[in-house]
């Protein structure tokens, strides 16, 4: 007799795999789909990915979506949906209405692994948007339709208008639910007010009969339709082994729907169906208004977080600088070596080597010639290039490059990671409290237990711990942009609080780039040699060849032929037909030797031959003595210049001898270096212009850019200040450290207030509807705290410094009038 076959479970999907289950490597399958999916993470060595969250993975579906996308096959109506378009490189977004939590974000976020074809994505949990960046020979946007569809997050793909209408609908969903759970919680207290006044016992049971079954039919469309987001995301995360916020909240839901059906059916009861559509009313009220917060914050880091960055637009023949929120389409920008394209646009002058590294991972330039169309995002490598602006500049743009520069295994925030962890064990307590609590009242007061048990399920979520760092690093994030430094996540705030050393480049960040004085010394140039320098510096972002430019101000540029620049050495080109360079001395030739003057000097030559220097005296950032004085006792300080030793006795003034100066520091100098006191396991901050330490301001722990008037974007660093805010270091350095503080007094005062719950829920006396309400409450309350104190503590450090800076013009004017009398 054949023995008959167990079924048996799938290993990828959990799914039951029916008798004649699909085999590979002596592991089981239910289809071909999930062996494909498991295969390709085993040859990864991504098999982590079935203990992420105890999560065993989505089932693949084949052949399902097949004509649904055939559309996207159009290249008319591909090329629509395209934000990026360049050789095989596309880069889109899509809207996917599935995501609902952290398993959908990993997934989401790890499409390489079932096709490689897909270079990059990037999840938006807020509005349920996935940036992807893929590659067309290897994959059709079709086709990645269709891989997405067949993972069950199937995009919503319209054009323009409609892909927004699409997200207002989302929205509006959840008020069509709030609205039929108010519409039935209402009538279901006036339907149950006779339960509530004296006198109810003699209320004739044909009455209470039909008010028990009219709260029936009017819970049906609350528990089906109003409260079913809780109850299939519960049965989603039990589906799949791990445990969500969603799942107390639903066992509370059903445990109240089953007995006061059981209760109406039996006529032993009225039930509790008020209590069930308060409980999802309020519920919803909460979600609303947390949707509505979180959307708020995001808003504000897309449009209002405006970066410093200008760019050059030439206004009748002049080169103006101009904030680039203010350019508008038709407008013709100067985009020079090294600087970052800030809006899709068409090349009218110059030849351009664009590198759209920033955009896509590649860092092979594109050639492009007049008259073709440039991408925001791409950075010119090479000489100056005139564009004309085709579309008009979206800040958040530039705001979604910057973040998606990030690494890609970088740690993830600590305070993040501790929350997780809290909520996933929180959650799990309670459930076994609201049990043990159930249990007991069951056999001695069966009238309390049902309380008991979903008043500690409700009353006692995670929700606000969760919201606490979010809240609170994401507010700081904001007010700091509105003081000059520019974050690029909250969890700089939480790096900036650990730093232990800081490191400063010296040209461009800690002097002045528009009090520079400047002179000439050597042969007396010619009006040829002074067009020949005014060329060549206009197509360099550097500091110092932005001085030499500005200082040559009433001549006009010609055009430079084969140009190059090496950072932190010098450029170099033909302008009409004679060999210019400009740099330091070993750039220039092998013998001329360094001077030891107190001025910094850029060496001039004209086919091959030295005709001397210009000397730029060095002016130091106002406040640099102050700052630094107070940075002292805090931290360890050092000074990287690619500069020789001529100003050492200048800085040797302003910094402590603690302190560590070193000069003629090349740009892998400088890398070495960090990385160095990396190793010796300090908490680095390094402050550059961007320019020639984008190695090193990657490298730190966090890196500071510091942005002039007219500043290139630099990806590299984790935040950008304004220079007119850089004396303020100390302050913002301040304020990261009362935000983590703030953080950690929430989640005590999170604990507090469950605590507190508990011993009333544990009681029994404790409805759910009051728990309901009490829970979004606590969210409130939380990110009110948040909100509140870190204003407060911004409005204070402000106001300390408007008071420092109002007694130091105060002491100036009475010591002038000492000296008057």
């Amino acid at each position: 007799m054949q023995q008959e076959t167990k079924n048996q479970i799938c290993v990828h999907c959990g799914d039951d795999c029916g008798k004649h289950p699909v085999m590979w490597n002596d592991k089981p399958f239910c289809c071909n789909g999930c062996s494909t999916v498991y295969q390709l993470l085993h040859e990864n060595e991504l098999c982590s990915y079935y203990d992420f969250e105890a999560n065993p993975g989505i089932k693949i579906e084949t052949a399902r979506f097949k004509e649904k996308f055939a559309f996207l096959d159009e290249d008319e109506i591909a090329n629509q949906l395209y934000d990026f378009s360049e050789g095989n490189i596309r880069k889109l977004n899509l809207y996917i209405p599935a995501i609902h939590c952290s398993s959908c974000i990993w997934l989401l976020e790890n499409l390489n692994i079932l096709n490689k074809g897909v270079l990059k994505s990037v999840v938006n949990f807020v509005k349920k948007e996935v940036s992807l960046t893929f590659d067309s020979e290897q994959l059709s946007i079709r086709q990645l339709a269709e891989l997405l569809s067949s993972i069950h997050y199937v995009p919503e793909i319209t054009l323009d208008k409609l892909q927004q209408k699409q997200n207002k609908d989302a929205n509006k969903k959840l008020l069509y639910k709030i609205g039929i759970a108010g519409f039935c919680f209402g009538n279901i207290m006036l339907l149950s007010l006779p339960e509530y006044v004296p006198g109810n016992e003699y209320l004739e049971t044909h009455f209470k009969n039909f008010f028990g079954m009219m709260n029936f039919f009017l819970v049906l469309p609350v528990f089906l339709y109003s409260g079913n987001d809780y109850l299939f995301s519960a049965y989603k995360a039990i589906k799949h082994r791990f445990v969500n916020i969603d799942v107390p909240i639903s066992l509370g839901i059903l445990t109240l729907f089953i007995q006061s059906s059981f209760e109406i059916f039996s006529g032993t009861g009225a039930g509790y169906m008020d209590s069930l559509t308060g409980l999802i009313f309020f519920l919803l009220i909460g979600k609303w208004y947390q949707n509505r917060t979180y959307q708020a914050l995001s808003f504000e880091r897309d449009y209002r977080s405006y970066f410093p960055v200008a760019v050059s637009k030439m206004e009748k023949g002049q080169e103006v600088s101009t904030p680039i929120e203010k350019l508008k389409k038709g407008d013709i920008i100067l985009i020079r070596n090294q600087e970052l394209i800030p809006a899709d646009s068409i090349l009218t002058k110059g030849d351009a080597q664009i590198d759209y590294s920033f955009v896509t991972g590649e860092s092979k330039p594109v050639f492009k010639e007049a008259g073709d169309q440039i991408f925001a995002g791409g950075k010119q490598m090479g000489s100056a290039i005139e564009l004309t602006i085709e579309k008009d500049v979206v800040q958040s743009r530039l705001t979604q490059l910057w973040n998606q520069f990030e690494e890609e295994n970088s740690e993830a925030s600590k305070l993040n990671s501790l929350i997780d962890r809290i909520s996933k064990h929180f959650t799990l307590i309670i459930i076994a409290i609201a049990v043990l609590s159930g249990v007991y009242w069951l056999f001695n007061d069966t009238s309390k237990a049902i309380y008991a048990f979903t008043s500690v399920l409700i009353v006692a979520c995670p929700c606000a711990l969760a919201l606490s760092a979010p809240f609170a690093l994401g507010n700081t994030m904001r007010l700091m942009g509105r003081v000059g430094i520019y974050l690029k996540s909250s969890h700089v705030i939480e790096k900036l609080n650990a730093i232990t050393s800081i490191v400063f480049d010296k040209t461009g960040t800690i002097t002045q780039a528009d009090e520079v004085k400047i002179s000439f010394k050597g042969d007396k140039l010619t009006a040829e040699d002074y067009v020949a320098v005014k060329s060549l510096t206009r197509h360099s972002t550097h500091i110092l060849s932005s001085s030499i430019y500005d200082y040559l101000k009433d001549i006009s540029p010609e055009n430079v032929e084969d140009y190059h620049e090496l950072p932190s050495m010098g450029i170099s080109g033909k302008v009409n037909g004679r060999e210019i360079k400009l740099g330091s001395a070993k750039f220039i030739s092998e013998g001329i030797s360094e001077s030891k003057s107190l001025t910094t000097e850029v060496y001039y030559s004209v086919d091959d031959k030295v005709k001397g220097h210009f000397s730029l005296s060095n002016q130091y950032r106002h406040g640099l003595s102050d700052l630094i004085n107070s940075l002292s006792s805090k931290y360890d300080l050092h000074v990287l210049t690619g500069d020789n030793d001529s100003e050492r006795e200048n800085l040797e003034k302003i910094f402590p001898a603690s302190s560590n100066l070193r000069y003629d520091q090349s740009p892998k100098d400088k890398l070495d270096y960090i990385n160095k006191l990396k190793s010796e396991g300090k908490k680095v901050l390094m402050i550059g212009d961007g320019l020639n330490d984008a190695g090193a301001l990657k490298s730190s722990d966090v890196g500071i850019s510091i942005a002039d008037d007219v500043y290139h974007f630099s990806p590299a660093c984790d935040a950008i200040l304004e220079s007119s805010k850089f004396s303020d270091l100390t302050r913002f350095l301040s304020i990261t450290k009362k935000s983590i503080w703030i953080v950690k007094l929430s989640f005590l005062l999170s604990f507090m207030y469950n605590f507190v719950g508990l011993y009333f829920a544990i009681q029994g006396i404790l409805s759910p509807i009051v728990a309901a309400l009490l829970m979004p409450i606590s969210s409130v309350s939380i990110v009110a705290f948040t909100t509140i104190t870190t204003n407060l503590i911004v409005k204070n450090r402000e106001n300390q410094i408007n008071r420092k800076k109002s007694d130091r013009m105060e002491m100036y004017q009475t010591s002038k009038s000492v000296q008057l009398n």
